[in-house]
């Protein structure tokens, strides 16, 4: 069934985001303090109704909304935004919020806006997804994503920087220190995310790995991150090498979240696109 107001928490909550990205781009260029208020207001805001939206949802299906593409997109969208709060008052810079906020924007703006009105019903779960594996393994496997995306985003901004050379050198040390701690955050989550889904897997289908489209790419991303982490603490590389690394792995993320998904193909095509 559709719930018109979960939808219109969602897509009130786009609005904000675009209202977000918008002044945040304003703040950046112009330089005007006044809107770091309003952006974190906005940000917050935006939080707030994508966080309700999923709550609702939750509320009336009875299961932890992450069962289909439309579902998992708001929360990706909610978790992005939310870690963007988090990193900007952290690092102090405001420099996150205009890499972030466009991403988060096009996210919800995808769900809400494009997506067929089919896929934003409420439906009930097909037996496969009838475990309480569902919360532990998709949870942990979609805030690995945004914490993910956030490391490899920083790290994609250092490797730029790096090229300009008109960056200040401490500004450029913090970024790789806050790339390498978003990732050390994000990576165990992804290993706990896999190792659920393992479990999960051979209770459903008998079998731990099936080499599966999806099981595939998410070992591909475990693997960009672990080269990543192990040039970095065990090689002591710091710099542009390891940030390129993490940059690349910040297309990883995305072709195993939605590419391999689009093809409609394997175990994990439940409530996607064919």
């Amino acid at each position: 069934m559709i719930n018109v107001l979960d939808l219109q928490f969602a897509n009130i909550g786009t609005l904000s985001l675009l209202l977000n990205m918008i002044f945040c781009w304003i703040e950046f260029l112009f330089k005007l303090p006044l809107f770091s208020k309003i952006n974190t207001t906005l940000a917050l805001l935006s939080s707030f109704l994508l966080g309700t939206s999923l709550t609702l949802r939750w509320y009336n299906a009875g299961y932890f909304p992450l069962s289909n593409l439309y579902e998992s997109l708001l929360f990706l969208s909610f978790c992005l935004t939310c870690g963007y709060l988090i990193l900007e008052k952290t690092t102090r810079s405001k420099t996150i919020g205009i890499l972030v906020t466009p991403i988060s924007l096009f996210i919800s703006g995808f769900a809400t806006l494009t997506l067929p009105v089919e896929m934003q019903k409420t439906l009930p779960l097909v037996p496969a997804l009838q475990s309480n594996w569902l919360m532990m393994h998709v949870s942990m496997m979609m805030l690995s994503y945004s914490i993910l995306i956030l490391g490899s985003l920083l790290c994609i901004l250092y490797y730029v920087l790096t090229k300009i050379k008109l960056t200040p050198p401490q500004f450029l040390q913090n970024l790789d220190i806050w790339s390498y701690r978003t990732i050390s955050l994000g990576f165990p989550m992804l290993t706990i995310g896999i190792i659920a889904g393992a479990v999960w897997a051979n209770e459903a289908w008998g079998s731990y790995w099936s080499w599966d489209p999806k099981e595939t790419w998410a070992l591909i991303t475990w693997l960009n991150f672990a080269i990543y982490l192990h040039t970095r603490i065990v090689k002591g590389v710091t710099g542009e090498k390891v940030a390129l690394i993490g940059s690349i792995g910040f297309l990883i993320v995305w072709v195993c979240y939605l590419g391999v998904n689009f093809l409609g193909k394997g175990l994990h095509s439940y409530g996607w696109i064919n």
